[in-house]
């Protein structure tokens, strides 16, 4: 059985199966932030949706991040790093790309066990 949350007519923010829990991209709410607020409005997002799963941020399988400037790598990394319990980096991928707004800064899709 798929269980989908919050399910709109083009995605749903998350999908459950198998003892998987994959989310949509993430972004900022607030798009005015800069990087490091936007990554901390980010990952503040993903532990909402993994809470409602029933999994939190320790279970990440895989992350894949799309960050519109390079220059900016640093520090999403320094707030990513502050996040993240020890002993839990997942795989993680890191892209440069044009979001689907400008005013974003850096995306991120993660799959984690439940």
């Amino acid at each position: 059985m798929v269980q989908r949350f919050d399910v709109g007519p083009r995605l749903s923010e998350m999908a459950v199966h198998n003892g998987v829990c994959y989310l949509a991209g993430q972004v900022a709410a607030d798009g005015s932030a800069d990087i490091s607020g936007q990554t901390q409005q980010v990952l503040a997002a993903i532990d909402a949706l993994l809470a409602r799963a029933g999994t939190d941020k320790s279970k990440l399988l895989r992350v894949e991040i799309f960050i519109t400037d390079l220059a900016d790598f640093p520090a999403m990394n320094a707030v990513w790093e502050a996040w993240l319990p020890a002993g839990c980096a997942p795989p993680r991928a890191t892209v440069q790309a044009r979001l689907a707004r400008p005013e974003w800064k850096v995306e991120m899709v993660v799959t984690a066990a439940l």
